[in-house]
């Protein structure tokens, strides 16, 4: 059996990631459940619609665990490069979500503001069920994003970006809950769409930093990496510099050029120095490949990277 085939225990990094959305899921799921059935027994259209996102929340947990699943999984012969992408491919699925909850929150809305029917009773156990949740969402937010960054999990930061727009559209569901109590009722449905708009923003940014990773966006600006490759001695000049992978796991390429006396056995060395250089610079880098060439080949018949220092 070769290496790329062998099994392997789950990463500490995917161990972790997947530890978090785990506690994630409970929480959103507690949240979910009291604003759902809180805003079912009083009618109120604007706490419904933000129990169902939180719901979509969850669910999202539910797709980040069975992604990130995929993406530990080692190289073999079809994914010589891993599976890390599905982590973002189940950001994606996450942006989606967004998108269901969106329309389930906005028709309903309209729905209410066409037939004129508004069915809100307000108490004070109302504004101590959505305080009490948002704050929930906060502390989670903060705590998903802290895991996602230190993780550098594309799949953390969606869904803390997910759960970031349940604690503004709570707090959007509390000015409702308060116009409502003044004697304004349609601002219950009203404000139920300014939730659809929030989850909208959401979905935008999560798709959007889903892209970057899909469309191998530089990960690292060539300029930082061409900074500590030239600082090996023996490295003349540093060109053709790319990046790209996901956030955890970054792959670089570069090309060196060195004094074309140098003998194939101390190129191949300074090749490993500059590699050692840059994962220690950068420890999200996963494989560094470096290209040596004599000094004075400028490569003719390599195209240039538009952009490139």
């Amino acid at each position: 059996m070769s290496t790329l085939e062998t099994a392997s225990p789950k990463a500490p990094r995917s161990a972790a990631v997947e530890r978090v959305l785990w506690i994630v899921l409970l929480l959103n799921m507690a949240v979910a459940a009291a604003k759902f059935f809180f805003g079912l027994a009083s009618g109120s259209t604007s706490m419904r619609a933000d129990g169902i996102h939180s719901f979509f929340d969850g669910f999202g947990n539910v797709v980040g665990i069975i992604a990130l699943s995929v993406a530990s999984r080692p190289a073999d012969k079809s994914h010589p490069y891993g599976h890390a992408k599905f982590e973002t491919y189940g950001s994606l699925v996450i942006g989606v979500l967004l998108l269901a909850a969106a329309f389930e929150v906005g028709s309903s809305a309209v729905g209410k503001l066409i037939s004129g029917v508004y069915t809100a009773d307000v108490t004070w156990l109302s504004f101590v069920v959505m305080v009490g949740t948002m704050a929930v969402n906060i502390g989670v937010t903060c705590y998903e994003r802290h895991c996602g960054k230190k993780y550098r999990s594309d799949i953390l930061l969606a869904d803390a970006s997910h759960t970031l727009s349940d604690a503004f559209v709570s707090l959007g569901v509390i000015a409702g809950l308060v116009l409502v109590q003044l004697g304004f009722p349609a601002a219950d449905p009203v404000m139920a769409l300014v939730v659809t708009a929030a989850i909208l923003v959401t979905a935008v940014g999560v798709f959007r930093t889903a892209l970057r990773t899909l469309s191998d966006h530089a990960r690292i600006p060539s300029r930082d990496i061409s900074t500590i490759a030239s600082s090996i001695p023996g490295v003349c000049n540093v060109h053709q510099v790319r990046t790209r992978g996901t956030q955890g796991e970054v792959y670089c390429d570069l090309h060196i050029q060195v004094e074309p006396e140098m003998t194939v056995f101390h190129a191949h060395g300074l090749g490993d120095q500059v590699e050692d250089a840059l994962k220690r610079r950068f420890p999200a880098i996963t494989e560094v490949l470096v290209h040596v060439e004599p000094l004075g080949d400028e490569g003719a018949d390599e195209k240039p990277i538009v952009g490139d220092k």
